[in-house]
């Protein structure tokens, strides 16, 4: 008995990748980085497949201009632990933006990618930049507006 076409599964050969700029001056970090995650994934695209890494390449500048809302500038913490009795440490949002800003933007995406070493591939498709200078030109990025 003949049911329904078989759901085609692409591979990462088969799946051609695109650039894209983001500027993340002025806008929310959660809402900025979810968009990134869902075009790193490739979750926008007709030939998204789960277990293969299908997404595009997302280059972001202006990250130090990136906000966030509420009092979460300064109530939002960075958690990070030494491995060592009592090394516990603590960064506010503040902090870490004047500190590296990148990293606030780096943490929130891969925070949305999946847990594992697929996200981690994925992760390496995410360029981050403080500045509005980007060395990505070569590859003809589009730019993103949200």
């Amino acid at each position: 008995m003949e049911t329904s076409p078989k759901t085609k599964f692409f591979k990462p050969e088969e799946v051609s990748s695109k650039w894209y700029v983001v500027d993340a001056s002025g806008k929310t970090l959660g809402r900025v980085a979810s968009r990134i995650a869902h075009i790193i994934r490739g979750k926008h695209k007709a030939t998204f497949t789960p277990n293969r890494d299908v997404g595009d390449f997302v280059v972001v500048i202006n990250a130090e201009k990136v906000v966030v809302t509420g009092k979460r500038e300064e109530m939002k913490e960075y958690y990070h632990n030494t491995l060592y009795p009592g090394g516990a440490r603590f960064e506010s949002f503040q902090e870490l933006i004047k500190r590296r800003p990148t990293a606030v933007i780096e943490h929130a995406v891969r925070g949305m990618l999946p847990h594992n070493r697929l996200g981690r591939k994925m992760f390496k498709k995410l360029k981050v930049y403080a500045g509005n200078d980007h060395p990505h030109k070569a590859q003809k990025p589009e730019t993103l507006s949200f």
